[in-house]
């Protein structure tokens, strides 16, 4: 297999504790796997990644943990670009609407299926019917994350083909003009809900583990126990604020 599947995980029980990269670092993915987290997710609409340390990533984690790439956009390009590169699992960004939900599953598969175009180094590595049966392990992930995608989640839910939600709370935030979290858990709340009625995981963007922890006890299937950016940035402020205290 070219990846490890993220379907078992989804099709299971357990809560699936994630480590989002968007640095761009190859060795940060390498340190994130030995962490033994249940996914990877390499951010490529925000993050620093390229196509080349993409490749690199997905090669040197793939085979160990299931990787998602959460995608440039909701396109035929940007989503074969993350599988061509091997990840087990793609998140689509802003759907907001049965045809943005089934857009993204049409550009997961291949004919007959869908519409993704057949190719790339790594699917071919095998040759085309190992290709063809990694293509029935790729999971479809859809990202809510604005006030008409919370609106129209019943119906995205439904669509055929989509393996999870998972809620973009910051995006969310500023497409609700507000932080007030009671406004927030409500929208939360409906996604998940839907998520639930087409028996679908939903994960939340959480901004650390003790956010990720009340997520599960809330009954969230996935949440982002770490991600690179925060844990860089604290390890540096605290690091230098013990150092000055000592002095």
């Amino acid at each position: 297999m070219l990846f490890q599947s993220l379907k078992p995980g989804l099709r299971g029980t357990q809560p699936l504790d994630l480590i989002w990269l968007a640095l761009g670092s190859v060795p940060m993915a390498e340190f994130a796997v030995h962490a033994k987290p249940a996914a990877l997710v390499l951010d490529l609409q925000h993050g620093l990644w390229e196509r080349g340390t993409l490749e690199a990533a997905i090669g040197a984690a793939a085979q160990r943990v299931p990787v998602i790439a959460r995608c440039a956009e909701n396109g035929p390009a940007a989503i074969s670009q993350a599988l061509d590169a091997g990840a087990a699992s793609v998140l689509v960004p802003l759907v907001e609407t049965v045809d943005d939900a089934r857009r993204a599953v049409d550009a997961c598969r291949y004919p007959p299926h869908g519409r993704r175009s057949g190719g790339g180094v790594r699917p071919l590595l095998a040759g085309i019917d190992a290709m063809l049966m990694a293509d029935r392990e790729v999971a479809v992930g859809l990202l809510i994350e604005t006030v008409q995608g919370v609106e129209n989640v019943e119906a995205i839910a439904a669509v055929p083909g989509v393996d999870y939600l998972f809620i973009g709370t910051g995006d969310l935030a500023l497409s609700r003009g507000t932080h007030d979290p009671a406004v927030l858990e409500r929208d939360c709340e409906r996604v998940q809900r839907a998520a639930r009625a087409h028996g679908l995981p939903c994960g939340l963007f959480t901004a650390d583990a003790h956010a990720a922890h009340r997520a599960f006890a809330d009954g969230y299937r996935m949440a982002v126990c770490a991600n690179d950016i925060e844990l860089v940035r604290q390890g540096f402020h605290s690091a230098l604020a013990q150092a000055r205290e000592e002095a």
